[in-house]
């Protein structure tokens, strides 16, 4: 991928609904969908991509008007599975969308059928249909419902970035890319 300077692995690729991101546990580790439309590149090979050497994230989004923005973080891994796949991200650069990742921060990464989140009363995967490192629950949805804009019906559940658009907007397009730093 030419972003940003290059050599990026989009390992996230939300465009136009066509790949049910509503799946379980197994699903995530290994990953699914395909690689020139919507897609999840697997938490174990995320995992060993980002395991012993400094990684950045770039996470690129568009909203029906056309808007671009995106945020960049200078740090990014997650670790092992017999840990839960927990999140690790620091060093925000605000490329017009604001920082709705770092809430994350810590996080295991949860699904509707292996909850590994902070919520104490509920799965956030369940109730937010999606699947992704929340705490209690998110802030950062990508993993959610791809619902075309705007759309009050159900809340937050959608492909969301919360500091850009709020609970509200399913994004156009979202796509989360790494690359080792040099």
């Amino acid at each position: 991928m030419s972003s940003e300077g290059g050599q990026w692995t989009v390992f996230q690729r939300r465009m136009d609904g066509s790949v049910n991101f509503y799946r379980g546990w197994d699903q995530y580790k290994t990953g699914f969908g395909n690689a020139a439309g919507e897609f999840w590149l697997g938490l174990d090979n995320i995992g060993y991509l980002t395991k012993n050497r400094k990684t950045e994230l770039l996470v690129d989004m568009e909203d029906f008007e056309g808007k671009k923005v995106f945020a960049r973080y200078s740090l990014f891994s997650i670790g092992a599975e017999c840990d839960g796949f927990v999140l690790s991200v620091s060093g925000f650069t605000n490329g017009g969308a604001g920082d709705s990742l770092s809430y994350h921060n810590g996080m295991k990464f949860t699904t509707f059928d292996k909850d590994q989140d902070t919520w104490p009363t509920g799965n956030c995967a369940r109730t937010y249909l999606g699947a992704f490192w929340y705490a209690a629950c998110h802030k950062a949805n990508p993993n959610g419902v791809y619902r075309w804009g705007a759309d009050k019906s159900l809340f937050a559940v959608g492909a969301e970035w919360q500091t850009w658009k709020g609970y509200d907007y399913s994004l156009k397009t979202i796509s989360m890319k790494i690359r080792p730093v040099l």
